[in-house]
């Protein structure tokens, strides 16, 4: 893994372009359910079989419950040493962009500025008829009712079966084709868009880089593929890069 870390760091070091994309694996290292496996049941109901739009449309008042109870174990949880490693690198390298599957807030929360959020965010509410929306961090009502309509208010996430959010997978194409360096970190590499988002970038002459607790179905497919906690290998990596700009 050394070798590996440090010929990264060279690459950081180089290269002026860096888009990083984030998964689940790096939210569990804060506790944050990943919902595979013993995670992926709660109260008996397979997870994605809740955030689905049919789900919601007759049973809404189900997965607001699951949702609640999302947003109330979510907002216990921290940042850990990888979302703050990534504010370094975000400090450091003036042309760069996260973009993270997960929906927990906790990048934003860490100080991530050039951040999109690509499947939305818990944090989240929009209405099912209008076009309201806003930030809710404030504990919901079971069936939370539009202010400026009265009809109920959804999750302001992504479900399964669903768009991306209009112009979101336009920017992060864009973005990933002029990336020097790309690099995925706490993804199982198994939820498309974002599973092919390495290939786009090797398309366009970038260097591909996996952070990972374990092997992907990508892994042998990358130009460098670092693996143990993100929580460790990034501050890591960012430790180095400081050394090096001093």
């Amino acid at each position: 893994m050394f070798g590996e870390l440090e010929m990264v760091k060279a690459l950081l070091d180089e290269r002026k372009r860096v888009v990083v994309l984030t998964g689940a694996g790096v939210s569990a290292e804060s506790g944050v359910p990943t919902f595979r496996g013993q995670d992926g049941l709660w109260k008996s109901f397979h997870t994605q079989d809740l955030a689905r739009p049919d789900a919601f449309e007759s049973r809404p008042e189900l997965v607001w419950e699951f949702y609640n109870w999302r947003r109330q174990l979510v907002a216990e949880c921290e940042p850990n040493p990888a979302h703050h490693a990534l504010v370094e690198l975000e400090r450091q390298i003036p042309n760069f962009l996260l973009i993270t599957q997960n929906v927990d807030g906790l990048h934003a929360k860490a100080g991530s500025k050039k951040l999109m959020e690509m499947h939305g965010s818990l944090w989240q509410v929009r209405c099912t008829k209008c076009t309201h929306a806003r930030e809710a961090r404030e504990p919901l009502p079971d069936m939370p009712e539009c202010p400026v309509c009265g009809h109920l208010l959804r999750p302001g996430v992504v479900w399964f079966g669903e768009p991306l959010v209009a112009g979101v997978l336009k920017v992060a194409i864009d973005q990933i084709g002029r990336s020097d360096v790309f690099i995925s970190i706490g993804t199982s590499n198994q939820v498309q868009p974002a599973a092919s988002f390495y290939q786009l970038a090797k398309d366009h002459g970038a260097v591909t880089v996996e952070i990972n607790l374990e092997p992907t179905p990508n892994t042998g497919l990358m130009d460098f593929a670092v693996h143990g906690k993100a929580g460790e290998i990034l501050p890591e990596l960012t430790t180095g890069l400081r050394e090096s700009l001093s």
